[in-house]
């Protein structure tokens, strides 16, 4: 059994028609083609799959999509267009936080929604901030020069 879904995606009102066992994870990717998102693990464990839920850090693997009835929603690419986000994206490259690059949109969800609410955040906050995200590649030391980069150059883009 299905039902129709409406809520804003991204910073426009979306409908979608979803079954009782859809997870946000899939409707996303699937339906409306958002492939930024990634699933890992779908256990909420690894951070791939992260997302905004009005503002706020939430794993969509383990989100069933009807959850999101009335809600906003920003993935990645709802960011993509969000003030700072260059000078991010930016301090990940030379940071060389970017690796497989498979982690690496959760990863600036998190520091995107973590500058966001602290300008100036310390290594130990940025390393509490991205504990749930897991990276296999660049041992999270360029992971979080890449965050304290974005907050030097942020300035007022915030």
């Amino acid at each position: 059994m299905t039902r129709t879904i409406s809520f804003n995606l991204n910073g426009a009102p979306v409908k979608a028609d979803a079954a009782h066992e859809t997870r946000l994870v899939d409707l996303l990717r699937n339906n409306f083609g958002l492939t930024g998102i990634k699933e890992g693990c779908g256990e909420g464990e690894c951070g791939a799959c992260m997302i905004l839920l009005n503002g706020f850090p939430a794993l969509s693997c383990i989100m069933a999509a009807g959850a999101v009835e009335g809600q906003q929603v920003t993935t990645i690419e709802g960011l993509r267009s969000s003030p700072g986000f260059d000078i991010l994206a930016q301090a990940f490259n030379d940071a060389g936080a970017v690796q497989c690059g498979y982690c690496t949109p959760g990863m600036i969800v998190i520091a995107y929604a973590l500058l966001r609410d602290d300008p100036a955040p310390d290594e130990q906050t940025i390393r509490s901030a991205m504990a749930g995200n897991l990276c296999r590649c660049t041992g999270y030391a360029m992971i979080v020069e890449a965050v304290t980069l974005a907050a030097k150059r942020r300035g007022e883009a915030w």
